[in-house]
């Protein structure tokens, strides 16, 4: 009976050990986070970042988004409950700021910020690093390192090349159309000139056969 409750007491204890080790786990994984709608190397898309809690309790009040110098231009999408501002730096935008209008993002409720940009072109693996600063009613969390919102590229789709030679085959058929066309057109053209000398051919037949009965008669 000694041996079972030991057991058992030993089973409880190691169960809460194992529940507080996840806590803090599951705590940390819940950052800022970078998803896109493409992530071919060199292509269009929308990449969205979610801010799913405060810092510690207290309401996120801004939102700031560096951009990494290989991406040109971004076009920030509006989010009703924040102002937004691109942060110009040598004419291209070197950060993207959202201001939370009125008391913020309460702390255990997410939102999210949408950025339309070009990728950078790369190899697949490559990762396009986005540092986020979360400020808060209290306190800053510093969202980069081994924590930073990351894009990882994919293999580029090639699609313009693929538009290329598209528009490459498009001209060869036309062109083949054109040559068969003309070929057609050309054969039509030597029919007609074939039945013409022909034509003219027997014309002048006739006048050397007409001319000749004639004499024959005369000389009879």
């Amino acid at each position: 009976m000694t041996t079972t409750r030991t057991l058992a007491a030993s089973a409880t204890a190691l169960g809460g050990a194992l529940a507080l080790a996840l806590i803090p786990a599951a705590g940390a994984s819940a950052h800022v986070t970078a998803s896109a709608t493409s992530t071919a190397a060199g292509s269009h898309t929308v990449v969205t970042f979610s801010v799913p809690h405060g810092c510690e309790g207290s309401p996120t009040l801004v939102v700031d988004i560096d951009i990494p110098d290989t991406i040109a231009s971004v076009t920030p999408t509006i989010n009703p409950n924040w102002t937004v501002t691109k942060n110009m730096v040598d004419d291209r935008v070197d950060s993207v700021t959202y201001t939370a209008i009125g008391a913020g993002l309460a702390d255990g409720y997410r939102d999210a910020f949408e950025l339309s940009l070009q990728l950078p072109d790369g190899e697949a693996g490559d990762a396009v690093e986005f540092p986020v600063t979360q400020t808060c009613a209290e306190g800053t969390e510093t969202w980069e390192g081994d924590e930073v919102p990351t894009v990882i590229l994919s293999e580029a789709t090639g699609a313009g090349h693929d538009h290329d030679h598209g528009a490459a085959a498009e001209h060869a058929d036309e062109a083949t159309a054109s040559a068969s066309t003309g070929s057609e057109t050309g054969g039509d053209d030597l029919v007609a000139r074939i039945i013409a000398i022909t034509g003219v051919l027997v014309g002048v037949i006739g006048l050397i056969v007409g001319v000749t009965a004639r004499r024959t008669q005369k000389a009879g």
